[in-house]
C-alpha cells in the first residue's frame, strides 16, 4: 500500500499547530517591547544577545521538517520514528520560553531540563535508528535536531545560573562563582568534543552550536567585570573550535573509502590539540592572572 499524505493526518496537523506555537513563543521574545534578551537576569555565563539568533536557523529548518513529514521518507522518520515526541517538545519549549521571559527562572530551569530530556530522546531515536538515507533526511531532520540538542545543552547552563547564580550587575564574581563558571565552560567544551567523537561521522552541527555559544559568552563577559571568566570563555571557545575542526573529518568520511585511515587522522589531530593546549597552559594562566611568575611556579606544583 502506497503512502498517502493524509496518513496519520492527526499527528501531522498537531505538529503544524505546535510548531507555530513554538515559533510564536520565540518571536515574542524578539518583538516584545521589554526587549527580553537585553533586560533579563545578568549572570557570569550570560551570552551576547546575538547568540539567540541560532533560534532563527532552528525554526527555519524545522519548518522544512514540518513540510517534509508529508513525504514518504519524512513520514517514516518523523511520524513513525519521532512520533508524538515532537509535539511534546514544542509545548515544553514554549512553556520554558514563557517562564524564562517573565523571570520565573527556577521554574524555567525545571522546564529546561524537561526540554533537554525530550530533545535527547528525539536525538537518540534519530541518530540510533534513522541514519540519513537522502538529502532530505540530512537537512530537514538530522541537522535541525543536532543544532537543537547542542543549543539546549547551552540553555540548561544559562538558565541554571539565572536560577541559582548571583546577579552579575550587582555582585562581583567571587571564588566559588569563578569555579562554577569555569566548570560550566569546561562542560560545554567537553560536550562539543563528545559530539565530535560520538560516532564515526561525529556531529558537527551540535558542536558548532556550542562553539557559537562559547564565543557569545566570551563577547559578553567583559574583561573589566572578570578577567578570569572573560579569558576562560575565550580559551574554551578556542578549544571548541579545534573539536569542530576535528569533527569535520566525520563529514569527509562519507567521501572516503578507507575509514580506518580517517579515524587515525582524527586521533592524530586530537593528540596534537591536547599537546598544544598543555604547552600553552602557562601562557593562558599568565594572561588570566597577569602574573609573570606563573610559568616558574607550575613545575613546583608536582614537587
Amino acid at each position: 500500500m502506497s503512502d498517502r499524505w493524509t496518513d496519520d493526518i492527526l499527528l501531522k496537523i498537531v505538529n503544524i499547530i505546535v510548531y507555530f506555537l513554538f515559533l510564536g513563543s520565540n518571536v515574542y521574545t524578539v518583538v516584545a517591547p521589554r526587549g527580553i534578551y537585553f533586560i533579563g537576569r545578568e549572570t557570569y555565563v550570560t551570552p551576547a544577545p546575538w547568540a539567540f539568533l541560532i533560534w532563527s536557523l532552528i525554526h527555519l529548518l524545522l519548518l522544512g521538517t514540518i513540510i517534509y513529514q508529508f513525504t514518504a521518507p519524512g513520514k517514516k522518520i518523523i511520524i513513525e520514528g519521532i512520533s508524538w515526541r515532537f509535539p511534546l517538545l514544542g509545548v515544553l519549549n514554549a512553556i520554558y520560553v514563557h517562564l524564562w521571559a517573565y523571570g520565573y527562572y527556577i521554574f524555567a530551569f525545571t522546564f529546561a531540563l524537561f526540554v533537554s530530556n525530550t530533545i535527547s530522546h528525539i536525538y537518540y531515536v534519530v541518530k540510533k535508528f534513522h541514519a540519513p538515507a537522502n538529502v532530505g533526511d540530512e537537512l530537514l531532520v538530522h541537522l535541525p535536531f543536532s543544532l537543537y540538542h547542542g543549543w539546549t545543552t547551552v540553555l540548561v547552563i544559562i538558565t541554571a545560573f539565572e536560577a541559582f547564580g548571583v546577579n552579575a550587575l550587582f555582585v562581583p564574581a567571587g571564588v566559588w562563582t569563578k569555579v562554577f563558571v569555569f566548570l560550566a565552560l569546561f562542560f560545554l567544551e567537553a560536550t562539543a568534543a563528545t559530539y565530535a567523537f560520538s560516532s564515526p561521522e561525529g556531529d558537527l552541527p551540535a558542536s558548532l552550536a556550542i562553539t557559537w555559544s562559547l564565543f557569545a559568552i566570551f563577547a559578553h563577559q567583559d574583561v573589566h567585570r572578570s578577567g578570569f571568566i572573560h579569558w576562560s570563555a575565550l580559551a574554551f571557545a578556542g578549544l571548541s573550535v579545534l573539536w569542530v575542526y576535528v569533527g569535520t573529518f566525520g563529514m569527509i568520511k562519507r567521501f572516503r573509502s578507507d575509514s580506518s585511515i580517517l579515524d587515525e587522522e582524527r586521533a592524530l589531530i586530537a593528540a596534537e590539540v591536547v599537546t598544544a593546549v598543555i604547552e600553552d597552559v602557562p601562557k593562558l594562566l599568565q594572561m588570566v592572572f597577569g602574573s609573570s611568575h606563573v610559568e616558574d611556579q607550575i613545575p613546583a606544583i608536582g614537587d
